[in-house]
């Protein structure tokens, strides 16, 4: 069952990428030949106008077919008024933009979801003080409820770390202790760390943990809004900061995962619930649009790298550079699911 929802999963994730290309690319008047969910034998399809739309046997990825524009074969092109080769370079930009934009609108549409059905937060109570720590010395007890920190009121578990590493010298807490408000002052920690991509950091803790006492959160319209475009700035600057450790070589490529991660990682989310595979759905989407924009020519960011290169010299590239690049493009492209691929199964023998 997991299985088929992560199949179910993908395949929506592909649909709105794609169907942002083909709104983009019918409002610009471009004829849109084949609308295909995955790749390799048709499944299913059926003729809509002029569109043949269709499901196929593979299902890591889609494409749209547009008059004129084919990356199997970069000498295929059509200047009738209906083909993409003929719209100016802005509005093939605007049609390759759309397909992450729609994965980002995606995004957004979820955590809009998200914020209705209801977010679980941790309360901001205390479960264990470590011994020998700045919260020990300072007399924190267990079940205190951390009210303020600096002058600034705490709702949730979450907002305490920030504002104790916020924090430059000693701090004073209020603390709800039996219905009584209790003030604390303390000196924060310096301990090294690792942050999420591995790389060492210091950080500032007073030594406690949370009780585990939680409630759910549910937004209005203008604060479910307001959060929907939080979280998806956040998943958007995740994934970007991952490209760049992993270009950077600060992350492994041992750590890439493929379509079997995916997969797995999916099936596991929708066993944990709806909140869960929202949330993980979310993160995928956003990742589809960022990793589409990356400047490789088998992606969208390399098709509109060449519109730009039109754009700011008045040319188009050579027929022989363009296929050279797209070959290469399409290399780097099938390397990087091959290394997903390859990792995927690494992890799952041992």
């Amino acid at each position: 069952m997991g299985i088929l929802v992560a199949i179910i999963v993908l395949s929506i994730l592909i649909f709105f990428h794609e169907l942002g290309h083909f709104a983009a690319a019918r409002y610009f008047g471009v004829q849109v030949d084949v609308f295909s969910i995955g790749f390799g034998k048709k499944l299913y399809s059926k003729m809509i106008g002029k569109t043949q739309w269709s499901i196929s046997a593979i299902p890591l990825g889609g494409y749209v077919k547009m008059k004129g524009q084919d990356d199997t074969d970069p000498t295929n092109i059509s200047y009738d008024d209906d083909s993409y080769n003929s719209k100016k370079p802005w509005q093939r930009i605007v049609i390759l933009l759309a397909g992450p934009f729609a994965n980002f609108l995606l995004a957004f549409i979820l955590y809009f979801a998200i914020a209705n059905l209801g977010v679980p937060k941790l309360l901001p109570y205390v479960g264990t003080v470590g011994e020998d720590t700045p919260a020990y010395t300072a007399g924190i007890k267990k079940d205190d409820k951390i009210v303020q920190i600096n002058g600034i009121n705490i709702l949730y578990w979450e907002n305490i770390g920030k504002h104790i590493n916020d924090s430059k010298h000693t701090i004073t807490l209020i603390v709800d202790r039996n219905q009584t408000l209790v003030t604390l002052q303390l000196t924060p920690k310096i301990i090294d760390d690792k942050n999420v991509f591995g790389e060492k950091i210091t950080r500032r803790i007073i030594g406690i943990s949370p009780s585990g006492e939680q409630t759910t959160v549910y937004f209005g319209l203008m604060d479910g809004l307001d959060y929907a475009w939080e979280e998806t700035k956040k998943a958007s600057l995740l994934i970007v900061q991952s490209v760049e450790k992993i270009l950077t070589g600060v992350v492994g490529t041992d750590k890439l995962g493929g379509i079997i991660t995916i997969v797995d990682v999916t099936a596991q989310a929708s066993s944990a619930g709806i909140l869960a595979l929202f949330f993980f759905t979310a993160l995928i989407s956003v990742n589809l649009g960022v990793l589409n924009l990356l400047p490789i020519p088998a992606l969208d960011g390399g098709h509109i790298m060449f519109n730009l290169y039109e754009i700011f010299t008045g040319k188009t590239a050579s027929e022989k550079v363009m296929t050279y690049i797209t070959i290469v493009g399409w290399v780097m492209l099938i390397s990087l699911m091959l290394l997903g691929l390859y990792n995927d199964i690494n992890r799952l023998v041992g």
